[in-house]
């Protein structure tokens, strides 16, 4: 008697319209984060311009390894070095509040995600 394993799957292979609208959407957030973060540490020299360059690099990141199920944690920790590099790069700031715009942009993505996520599973919850 035979017996084959069985791949369970919860759905079919993305498409690259579902992709790119993924990748998109989280490099606007992201970079709205890198906006919010940038502001509250440096006031008026930070700029709506040098935040769009923050946030499509890690969103990358971010969807490279969620495809090939790499390790999140090396994501996260590889997609941090990328923001401060950009960071620094871009406001050509010290080390010290190069990673200071770092941390509070991590703090904000998370707050904003877990408010955004909880607002929309409140939504979709609700009795029609």
């Amino acid at each position: 008697m035979s017996h084959r394993a069985v791949v369970l799957q919860s759905g079919s292979a993305a498409s690259a319209v579902a992709v790119a609208g993924t990748l998109a959407s989280l490099a606007l957030f992201l970079s709205l984060t890198a906006f919010i973060a940038a502001r509250n540490v440096l006031g008026d020299d930070a700029s709506v311009r040098k935040s769009l360059v923050v946030g499509p690099i890690p969103a990358a990141i971010a969807v490279v390894f969620t495809t090939y199920e790499l390790n999140s944690f090396a994501g996260v920790a590889l997609a941090l070095a990328v923001v401060a590099a950009t960071v620094k790069l871009l406001y050509g700031r010290s080390n010290g509040l190069t990673a200071y715009v770092t941390l509070l942009h991590f703090v904000v993505t998370v707050i904003l995600g877990a408010v955004l996520f909880a607002g929309l599973t409140l939504l979709s919850s609700a009795p029609a």
